[in-house]
Protein backbone atom coordinates (compact mmCIF):
# COMPACT_ATOMS: atom_id res chain seq x y z
CA UNK A 1 0.00 0.00 0.00
CA UNK A 2 1.26 3.53 -1.43
CA UNK A 3 0.96 6.55 1.43
CA UNK A 4 -1.32 9.36 0.56
CA UNK A 5 1.94 12.08 0.72
CA UNK A 6 3.78 9.48 -1.68
CA UNK A 7 0.86 9.15 -4.20
CA UNK A 8 0.03 13.34 -4.14
CA UNK A 9 3.90 13.59 -4.55
CA UNK A 10 3.74 11.57 -7.57
CA UNK A 11 0.73 13.76 -8.76
CA UNK A 12 1.72 16.77 -7.85
CA UNK A 13 -1.58 17.57 -6.28
CA UNK A 14 -1.75 19.05 -2.55
CA UNK A 15 -4.89 17.12 -1.01
CA UNK A 16 -6.09 13.53 -1.66
CA UNK A 17 -9.35 14.50 -3.44
CA UNK A 18 -10.19 13.15 -6.88
CA UNK A 19 -13.69 14.76 -7.89
CA UNK A 20 -14.83 11.44 -10.26
CA UNK A 21 -14.84 12.09 -14.17
CA UNK A 22 -18.62 11.60 -14.32
CA UNK A 23 -19.03 11.78 -18.19
CA UNK A 24 -21.68 14.10 -19.59
CA UNK A 25 -21.44 16.28 -16.25
CA UNK A 26 -18.18 16.84 -15.80
CA UNK A 27 -16.56 20.40 -17.48
CA UNK A 28 -13.65 22.13 -17.93
CA UNK A 29 -14.37 24.38 -15.60
CA UNK A 30 -15.14 21.88 -13.08
CA UNK A 31 -11.83 19.85 -13.32
CA UNK A 32 -10.07 23.09 -13.63
CA UNK A 33 -11.56 24.62 -10.59
CA UNK A 34 -10.78 21.14 -8.16
CA UNK A 35 -7.24 21.33 -9.56
CA UNK A 36 -6.62 24.96 -8.70
CA UNK A 37 -8.55 24.09 -5.59
CA UNK A 38 -5.34 21.25 -4.60
CA UNK A 39 -7.23 18.52 -5.68
CA UNK A 40 -7.42 16.48 -8.79
CA UNK A 41 -10.22 17.54 -11.20
CA UNK A 42 -11.22 14.90 -13.75
CA UNK A 43 -13.17 14.74 -17.21
CA UNK A 44 -14.82 11.74 -18.29
CA UNK A 45 -14.53 11.09 -22.46
CA UNK A 46 -15.77 7.96 -22.92
CA UNK A 47 -18.85 9.45 -24.53
CA UNK A 48 -17.41 12.31 -26.68
CA UNK A 49 -15.87 11.91 -29.92
CA UNK A 50 -11.49 12.33 -30.05
CA UNK A 51 -12.21 15.74 -31.36
CA UNK A 52 -14.17 16.44 -28.47
CA UNK A 53 -11.76 14.85 -26.45
CA UNK A 54 -9.10 16.84 -27.75
CA UNK A 55 -11.15 20.47 -27.00
CA UNK A 56 -12.05 19.64 -23.86
CA UNK A 57 -8.50 19.28 -22.32
CA UNK A 58 -7.14 22.15 -24.33
CA UNK A 59 -10.41 24.22 -22.24
CA UNK A 60 -9.55 22.85 -18.99
CA UNK A 61 -5.70 23.89 -19.50
CA UNK A 62 -6.78 27.03 -20.52
CA UNK A 63 -8.40 27.36 -17.06
CA UNK A 64 -5.39 25.57 -14.73
CA UNK A 65 -1.67 24.89 -15.08
CA UNK A 66 -2.28 21.73 -12.40
CA UNK A 67 -2.80 18.60 -13.22
CA UNK A 68 -5.99 16.46 -14.27
CA UNK A 69 -6.97 13.30 -15.18
CA UNK A 70 -8.84 12.02 -18.51
CA UNK A 71 -11.36 8.89 -17.81
CA UNK A 72 -11.43 6.37 -20.85
CA UNK A 73 -14.27 3.49 -21.08
CA UNK A 74 -12.36 0.37 -21.87
CA UNK A 75 -15.88 -1.74 -22.18
CA UNK A 76 -15.35 -4.72 -24.37
CA UNK A 77 -16.87 -4.51 -27.73
CA UNK A 78 -20.25 -4.86 -27.89
CA UNK A 79 -21.58 -7.72 -28.07
CA UNK A 80 -25.22 -7.45 -30.43
CA UNK A 81 -28.33 -9.50 -29.96
CA UNK A 82 -30.87 -9.00 -32.69
CA UNK A 83 -33.62 -10.74 -30.66
CA UNK A 84 -32.94 -9.42 -26.95
CA UNK A 85 -32.22 -5.89 -28.80
CA UNK A 86 -36.17 -6.41 -30.29
CA UNK A 87 -37.50 -7.75 -27.18
CA UNK A 88 -36.13 -4.70 -25.24
CA UNK A 89 -37.64 -1.98 -27.72
CA UNK A 90 -40.70 -3.70 -27.06
CA UNK A 91 -40.34 -3.62 -23.51
CA UNK A 92 -40.05 0.75 -24.12
CA UNK A 93 -42.70 0.67 -26.67
CA UNK A 94 -45.61 2.46 -24.43
CA UNK A 95 -43.07 4.82 -23.34
CA UNK A 96 -42.13 6.07 -26.61
CA UNK A 97 -45.88 5.94 -26.84
CA UNK A 98 -46.42 8.18 -24.38
CA UNK A 99 -44.12 10.82 -25.44
CA UNK A 100 -45.37 10.65 -29.08
CA UNK A 101 -42.46 9.16 -30.29
CA UNK A 102 -41.47 6.53 -33.22
CA UNK A 103 -39.88 3.09 -31.38
CA UNK A 104 -37.03 3.32 -33.52
CA UNK A 105 -36.66 0.81 -35.47
CA UNK A 106 -32.86 -0.52 -34.79
CA UNK A 107 -30.27 0.15 -32.04
CA UNK A 108 -26.74 1.68 -32.51
CA UNK A 109 -23.51 1.61 -30.53
CA UNK A 110 -22.89 5.33 -29.30
CA UNK A 111 -20.20 4.72 -27.52
CA UNK A 112 -16.86 2.96 -29.43
CA UNK A 113 -14.53 1.29 -26.55
CA UNK A 114 -11.03 2.99 -25.87
CA UNK A 115 -9.85 -0.89 -26.45
CA UNK A 116 -9.86 -0.27 -30.34
CA UNK A 117 -9.92 3.29 -30.99
CA UNK A 118 -6.24 4.10 -31.82
CA UNK A 119 -7.08 7.72 -32.76
CA UNK A 120 -8.02 8.87 -28.86
CA UNK A 121 -5.40 6.88 -27.48
CA UNK A 122 -2.80 9.07 -30.43
CA UNK A 123 -4.31 12.29 -29.18
CA UNK A 124 -3.76 11.71 -25.64
CA UNK A 125 -0.32 10.77 -26.38
CA UNK A 126 0.12 14.03 -27.78
CA UNK A 127 -1.43 16.06 -25.57
CA UNK A 128 -0.17 14.09 -22.34
CA UNK A 129 -3.01 15.00 -19.48
CA UNK A 130 -1.16 14.23 -16.38
CA UNK A 131 -3.54 10.84 -16.01
CA UNK A 132 -4.88 8.56 -17.64
CA UNK A 133 -8.04 6.27 -15.90
CA UNK A 134 -9.76 3.45 -17.07
CA UNK A 135 -13.35 2.41 -16.29
CA UNK A 136 -15.08 -1.39 -17.43
CA UNK A 137 -11.65 -2.61 -17.86
CA UNK A 138 -8.14 -1.95 -19.49
CA UNK A 139 -7.13 -1.40 -22.69
CA UNK A 140 -4.08 -3.31 -24.33
CA UNK A 141 -0.74 -3.90 -22.35
CA UNK A 142 0.98 -1.63 -25.62
CA UNK A 143 -1.57 1.04 -24.70
CA UNK A 144 -0.55 0.89 -21.39
CA UNK A 145 3.27 0.96 -22.06
CA UNK A 146 2.76 4.14 -24.66
CA UNK A 147 1.36 5.85 -21.92
CA UNK A 148 3.62 5.31 -19.45
CA UNK A 149 6.55 6.02 -21.81
CA UNK A 150 4.67 9.37 -22.06
CA UNK A 151 4.80 10.35 -18.76
CA UNK A 152 1.32 9.38 -18.32
CA UNK A 153 0.11 8.31 -14.82
CA UNK A 154 -2.80 5.40 -14.58
CA UNK A 155 -5.49 4.60 -12.61
CA UNK A 156 -8.33 2.15 -12.85
CA UNK A 157 -11.38 1.44 -11.46
CA UNK A 158 -11.93 -2.42 -9.62
CA UNK A 159 -14.98 -3.47 -8.08
CA UNK A 160 -13.36 -6.58 -6.30
CA UNK A 161 -10.24 -8.38 -5.91
CA UNK A 162 -9.54 -10.02 -9.16
CA UNK A 163 -10.33 -6.77 -11.07
CA UNK A 164 -7.33 -5.39 -8.55
CA UNK A 165 -5.08 -8.30 -9.65
CA UNK A 166 -5.18 -8.02 -12.99
CA UNK A 167 -5.16 -3.69 -12.96
CA UNK A 168 -1.56 -4.30 -10.83
CA UNK A 169 -0.42 -7.34 -13.22
CA UNK A 170 -0.85 -4.56 -16.27
CA UNK A 171 1.28 -2.47 -14.58
CA UNK A 172 -0.94 0.47 -13.79
CA UNK A 173 -0.04 3.08 -11.14
CA UNK A 174 -3.11 3.18 -9.01
CA UNK A 175 -6.37 1.64 -8.56
CA UNK A 176 -9.80 3.27 -7.73
CA UNK A 177 -11.68 0.89 -5.16
CA UNK A 178 -15.53 1.42 -5.99
CA UNK A 179 -17.74 0.60 -3.84
CA UNK A 180 -21.18 0.02 -4.54
CA UNK A 181 -22.51 3.20 -3.10
CA UNK A 182 -21.20 4.92 -6.56
CA UNK A 183 -23.45 6.99 -8.61
CA UNK A 184 -22.94 6.33 -12.16
CA UNK A 185 -21.70 3.47 -14.03
CA UNK A 186 -20.19 0.22 -11.89
CA UNK A 187 -16.80 -0.27 -13.51
CA UNK A 188 -16.94 -4.24 -13.20
CA UNK A 189 -14.82 -5.44 -16.01
CA UNK A 190 -17.70 -8.00 -16.97
CA UNK A 191 -21.22 -6.54 -16.26
CA UNK A 192 -22.64 -10.29 -16.36
CA UNK A 193 -19.92 -11.91 -13.57
CA UNK A 194 -21.67 -12.33 -10.14
CA UNK A 195 -20.84 -9.20 -8.43
CA UNK A 196 -20.66 -9.47 -4.11
CA UNK A 197 -21.41 -5.84 -4.41
CA UNK A 198 -18.67 -5.12 -1.22
CA UNK A 199 -18.98 -1.54 0.22
CA UNK A 200 -16.07 0.51 -0.48
CA UNK A 201 -15.09 0.26 3.21
CA UNK A 202 -14.39 -3.37 2.86
CA UNK A 203 -13.22 -3.06 -1.09
CA UNK A 204 -10.55 -0.91 0.37
CA UNK A 205 -9.63 -2.51 3.44
CA UNK A 206 -9.38 -6.17 1.23
CA UNK A 207 -7.32 -4.29 -1.18
CA UNK A 208 -5.00 -2.19 1.19
CA UNK A 209 -4.05 -6.07 2.21
CA UNK A 210 -3.51 -7.30 -1.36
CA UNK A 211 -1.86 -4.85 -3.15
CA UNK A 212 1.57 -2.57 -2.67
CA UNK A 213 -0.36 -0.04 -5.29
CA UNK A 214 -1.83 3.44 -4.18
CA UNK A 215 -5.51 2.76 -3.60
CA UNK A 216 -8.29 5.18 -4.06
CA UNK A 217 -11.49 4.90 -2.08
CA UNK A 218 -14.69 5.84 -4.49
CA UNK A 219 -18.72 5.37 -3.78
CA UNK A 220 -20.66 7.07 -0.82
CA UNK A 221 -18.02 9.49 0.22
CA UNK A 222 -19.32 13.34 0.38
CA UNK A 223 -17.58 15.19 3.51
CA UNK A 224 -14.69 15.38 5.59
CA UNK A 225 -15.90 12.76 8.02
CA UNK A 226 -16.15 10.15 4.66
CA UNK A 227 -12.72 11.02 3.47
CA UNK A 228 -11.17 10.74 7.02
CA UNK A 229 -13.00 7.49 7.50
CA UNK A 230 -11.11 6.03 3.86
CA UNK A 231 -7.66 7.40 4.40
CA UNK A 232 -7.49 5.81 8.49
CA UNK A 233 -8.24 2.46 6.08
CA UNK A 234 -5.42 2.92 4.30
CA UNK A 235 -6.80 4.68 1.41
CA UNK A 236 -4.26 6.40 -0.31
CA UNK A 237 -7.34 9.16 -1.75
CA UNK A 238 -10.45 9.30 -1.97
CA UNK A 239 -12.64 10.27 -5.35
CA UNK A 240 -16.48 11.83 -5.16
CA UNK A 241 -18.21 12.43 -7.86
CA UNK A 242 -21.94 13.26 -6.31
CA UNK A 243 -20.64 15.53 -3.94
CA UNK A 244 -19.85 17.93 -7.35
CA UNK A 245 -22.44 17.86 -8.84
CA UNK A 246 -24.54 20.54 -7.20
CA UNK A 247 -21.76 23.12 -7.79
CA UNK A 248 -22.34 25.74 -10.54
CA UNK A 249 -19.31 24.48 -12.98
CA UNK A 250 -20.84 21.41 -13.28
CA UNK A 251 -23.15 20.61 -16.57
CA UNK A 252 -25.93 19.20 -14.58
CA UNK A 253 -29.29 20.27 -15.88
CA UNK A 254 -32.31 21.91 -13.67
CA UNK A 255 -34.13 18.97 -13.66
CA UNK A 256 -31.17 16.74 -12.71
CA UNK A 257 -30.16 19.07 -9.71
CA UNK A 258 -33.53 19.74 -8.47
CA UNK A 259 -33.91 16.02 -8.36
CA UNK A 260 -30.98 16.17 -5.96
CA UNK A 261 -32.28 18.80 -3.50
CA UNK A 262 -35.00 17.13 -3.33
CA UNK A 263 -36.61 13.54 -1.30
CA UNK A 264 -35.66 11.61 -4.63
CA UNK A 265 -32.54 12.08 -3.85
CA UNK A 266 -32.64 9.38 -0.53
CA UNK A 267 -33.67 6.53 -3.36
CA UNK A 268 -31.27 5.67 -6.14
CA UNK A 269 -30.99 2.32 -7.77
CA UNK A 270 -28.44 0.06 -9.24
CA UNK A 271 -29.67 -1.03 -12.62
CA UNK A 272 -28.78 -1.49 -16.23
CA UNK A 273 -32.52 -0.24 -17.56
CA UNK A 274 -30.40 3.29 -18.59
CA UNK A 275 -27.44 1.84 -20.81
CA UNK A 276 -27.42 -1.69 -20.73
CA UNK A 277 -24.66 -1.68 -17.87
CA UNK A 278 -25.50 -1.68 -13.90
CA UNK A 279 -24.95 1.87 -12.49
CA UNK A 280 -27.03 3.83 -9.79
CA UNK A 281 -28.85 6.39 -10.58
CA UNK A 282 -31.86 8.29 -8.92
CA UNK A 283 -35.08 6.47 -9.30
CA UNK A 284 -36.97 7.80 -12.20
CA UNK A 285 -39.89 6.29 -14.27
CA UNK A 286 -37.50 4.44 -16.94
CA UNK A 287 -35.65 2.79 -13.98
CA UNK A 288 -38.65 2.01 -12.47
CA UNK A 289 -40.07 0.37 -15.99
CA UNK A 290 -37.28 -1.43 -16.58
CA UNK A 291 -36.41 -3.19 -13.05
CA UNK A 292 -40.47 -3.96 -13.10
CA UNK A 293 -41.68 -7.94 -12.62
CA UNK A 294 -41.40 -9.62 -15.95
CA UNK A 295 -39.33 -7.23 -17.97
CA UNK A 296 -36.63 -8.98 -20.17
CA UNK A 297 -33.08 -8.22 -19.85
CA UNK A 298 -31.92 -4.67 -20.80
CA UNK A 299 -30.29 -4.55 -24.36
CA UNK A 300 -26.80 -4.68 -24.47
CA UNK A 301 -24.12 -1.71 -23.21
CA UNK A 302 -24.18 0.78 -24.98
CA UNK A 303 -27.07 0.33 -27.22
CA UNK A 304 -30.00 0.62 -24.44
CA UNK A 305 -28.23 3.78 -23.66
CA UNK A 306 -29.28 4.64 -26.97
CA UNK A 307 -32.50 3.77 -26.73
CA UNK A 308 -32.61 5.52 -23.17
CA UNK A 309 -31.29 8.67 -24.40
CA UNK A 310 -33.28 8.67 -27.49
CA UNK A 311 -36.78 8.33 -25.52
CA UNK A 312 -35.17 11.14 -22.71
CA UNK A 313 -34.62 13.61 -26.10
CA UNK A 314 -38.40 13.21 -27.07
CA UNK A 315 -39.74 13.47 -23.63
CA UNK A 316 -37.61 16.52 -22.87
CA UNK A 317 -39.31 18.40 -25.44
CA UNK A 318 -42.41 18.45 -23.52
CA UNK A 319 -40.61 19.26 -20.20
CA UNK A 320 -40.74 15.78 -19.08
CA UNK A 321 -37.11 14.51 -17.29
CA UNK A 322 -38.34 10.97 -16.22
CA UNK A 323 -36.10 9.50 -18.52
CA UNK A 324 -32.85 10.95 -18.16
CA UNK A 325 -29.90 9.34 -16.64
CA UNK A 326 -29.36 11.05 -13.59
CA UNK A 327 -26.99 8.95 -11.75
CA UNK A 328 -26.27 9.61 -7.81
CA UNK A 329 -24.96 7.94 -5.55
CA UNK A 330 -26.30 6.84 -2.02
CA UNK A 331 -24.73 9.66 -0.08
CA UNK A 332 -26.98 11.93 -2.12
CA UNK A 333 -28.76 13.25 0.05
CA UNK A 334 -25.82 14.73 1.95
CA UNK A 335 -24.69 16.89 -1.59
CA UNK A 336 -24.33 20.46 -0.96
CA UNK A 337 -24.62 23.45 -3.33
CA UNK A 338 -21.49 25.74 -3.76
CA UNK A 339 -18.35 26.23 -6.10
CA UNK A 340 -15.94 23.65 -6.12
CA UNK A 341 -13.34 25.48 -4.86
CA UNK A 342 -15.28 26.42 -1.94
CA UNK A 343 -16.62 22.57 -1.85
CA UNK A 344 -12.78 21.26 -1.74
CA UNK A 345 -11.66 23.82 1.01
CA UNK A 346 -14.49 22.50 3.20
CA UNK A 347 -14.01 19.03 2.71
CA UNK A 348 -10.43 19.24 3.91
CA UNK A 349 -11.66 21.33 6.95
CA UNK A 350 -13.68 19.00 7.98
CA UNK A 351 -11.32 16.18 6.98
CA UNK A 352 -8.90 18.01 9.08
CA UNK A 353 -11.08 18.48 12.10
CA UNK A 354 -9.84 16.74 15.54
Amino acid sequence: MASSPEFLARLGITYPIIQAPMAGTSTPALAAAVSNAGGLGSLGIGANTVAQARQMIKDTRALTDKPFNINVFCHAPAQRDAVREAAWLQHLAPLFAEVGADLPATLNEIYPTFVQDASALQMLLELRPAVVSFHFGLPSAAAIEALREAGIFTMATATNLQEAALIEQAGVNAIVAQGIEAGGHRGMFDPEAVDERWSTAVLVRMLVRQTALPVIAAGGIMDGAGIRAMLDLGAAAVQLGTAFILCPESAANASYRQNLRSERAARTQLTAAISGRPARGMVNRLIAHGEATGSPPAAGYPMAYDAAKQLHAAASQQGNHEFAAQWAGQGAPLAREMPAAELVELLVREWRQD
